[in-house]
């Protein structure tokens, strides 16, 4: 089980579509956490990147709202990306 609320207070996270997909690029990421309902555009795509560079994804039961919740931010997230 990942511990969303762990990993966002010892900021080793970064949250967004593009801030996670710029980080798999540069392959500064170690893992990928996505939203139970992220587009299934983006969900390939981010997937596509992670194989590229050999990052583990990892697709939580959360749906966007609730991982906000968890992060408490005022925005619906789609995705993390753990550094």
């Amino acid at each position: 089980m990942v511990d969303v609320r762990k990993i966002i207070e010892q900021k080793k996270a970064v949250i967004g579509t593009d801030r996670v997909i710029k980080g798999l690029q540069r392959q500064t990421l170690r893992e990928v956490l996505l939203s139970s309902n992220v587009a299934d555009s983006v969900r390939k795509m981010v997937l596509h990147h992670a194989k590229l560079a050999g990052v583990a994804v990892t697709e939580l039961k959360e749906n966007s709202e609730e991982l906000a919740v968890l992060c408490k931010k005022p925005f619906h997230i789609a995705m993390i990306g753990v550094m």
